[in-house]
């Protein structure tokens, strides 16, 4: 299992478990804060990304903007959801969240694809997946919430409206939430993550 640096705040017992995963060049304390006002008495786990792009952390290493190492991603996904398990067999948390932006948005989301049994709800924030996953009936029993800029020019709203019709053609219980901007987290993305997860 990949020894990630983590931070992490050890919940009630019976509480769900939160994985907060960042964006390209952030860390594990860009969400752990507000995973912990979110979701008080959660266990909350945040790993840093162990890739490096030009000093900035990444979970998985990519050749240019939008085009990533597909085997390095397949690795590294493995290796994360090895992670997640171990975290999950732990706590004996029956909810599982994550939390993810951008980057951290697109790991999440890669390991829920291949390993569905591990989160009970991905809240995917400005995520780019640009391939198709493949079908996966075990999205099922998953709930989403994507947020997205309309005018996001890192994560393009086509693209994001494909990966909110795959999972929809999964059935899994999904929401999505936009906002007119780019790539920037604005407060109604917030508001939205709060709505959703009542």
């Amino acid at each position: 299992m990949t020894d990630y640096i983590t931070r992490q705040t050890k919940g009630t017992p019976g509480a769900p478990l939160v994985f907060t995963f960042h964006g390209t060049g952030g860390d594990e304390a860009q969400f752990h804060g507000l995973a912990e006002q979110l979701w008080p008495g959660a266990h909350v786990v945040s790993p840093r990304g162990d890739v490096s792009e030009h000093g900035m952390n990444r979970y998985f290493r990519r050749t240019g903007e939008g085009v990533y190492d597909m085997a390095d991603l397949a690795k590294r996904r493995a290796a994360m959801a090895a992670f997640i398990r171990t975290h999950i067999e732990a706590t004996g948390a029956t909810r599982v969240i994550a939390l993810g932006y951008s980057n951290g948005a697109n790991i999440a989301s890669a390991v829920a694809f291949e390993d569905p049994d591990l989160f009970t709800d991905v809240i995917a924030m400005h995520p780019l997946i640009p391939w198709t996953p493949d079908p996966q009936p075990g999205l099922e029993n998953t709930r989403w919430l994507i947020t997205a800029g309309e005018r996001d020019p890192i994560c393009p709203a086509p693209l994001t409206k494909a990966l909110l019709d795959y999972l929809r053609a999964q059935k899994a219980d999904v929401r999505e939430h936009w906002h007119p901007g780019g790539h920037e987290l604005v407060q109604s993305e917030l508001t939205a993550i709060q709505e959703h997860m009542l």
